[in-house]
Parts: structure tokens; sequence; C-alpha cells
């Protein structure tokens, strides 16, 4: 009986981490109509379930950061807007777009990759790299 109960604890989990997703694509959607798009960015990467395993919320959490990376046009007013907080998580989200090979996706990627590599070192790299427990 208890195990029942820590699977049903954990879908439960699951399916909060999704609605919470879900709320933050619908804000997401509302700031980059707000021509927004650092906020949404922001917002994308705060909160990212790093910690599940589930692909499920990786892949829905993915879509919504992938919507607000795309929507970057300006790399230096980000960076001038984006804590450095978010450095390392937004590079780990890059090299997953790197790993789509979707061409329009990996050019918007290897351009931030550049401006990021620049503004947060090497050691942003290896940080992201390094981490095989918070994946994204």
């Amino acid at each position: 009986m208890a195990g029942g109960g820590e699977g049903s604890s954990e879908a439960d989990n699951l399916e909060a981490i999704i609605a919470r997703i879900e709320h933050k694509s619908r804000k997401i959607e509302s700031l980059l109509k707000q021509s927004r798009p650092v906020e949404a960015l922001k917002t994308a990467l705060e909160g990212s379930p790093l910690n599940t395993g589930d692909e499920r919320c990786k892949s829905a959490n993915w879509i919504v950061v992938h919507r607000a990376i795309m929507a970057i046009k300006d790399d230096d007013g980000m960076f001038s807007l984006l804590d450095p907080e978010y450095y390392d998580i937004l590079m780990k989200y890059l090299y997953r777009g790197l790993a789509t090979g979707d061409r329009p996706t990996c050019d918007q990627c290897l351009r931030i990759h550049e401006r990021l590599t620049e503004r947060a070192g090497l050691g942003c790299i290896l940080r992201s790299l390094a981490d095989t427990v918070n994946t994204v």
C-alpha cells in the first residue's frame, strides 16, 4: 500500500509541475505580446524543473524556454536586463537547443551562446556540462 501512495504522490507532484509550466507558458505568451522578450525569458528560466527525471516535464519546460529564446532579437539588450543568476541555466537550455538539430533554433542558440560566453566566461560552459544531476 505504501508504495502505491508514494507513486500517487509522485504523480501528483508531476501534475503540479506540469500545471506550473502551463501557467508559466501563458504568462510568457502575454509578455511576448507586450514585446517584453527578456522578461519572458526570465520567466521561462525561473523554476525550471531541474531535479525531475520526468521527460514530460523537461520537454514541456523546454517548449516554453524555446519560445522565449526564439523571441530574443537584441542579444546585447538581453544581457543588460538578464541577471547573472540565469546564465548557467540559460547555457543548459542553449545546449538542449543545439541538440535539436533544427537550423533556426541552432542559429539562435549559437548566437546567444557566443554572447553568453563573452559575458559569463568559460566557467559557465563547464558548470553546464559538468552538472549531470540538474539536467534540462
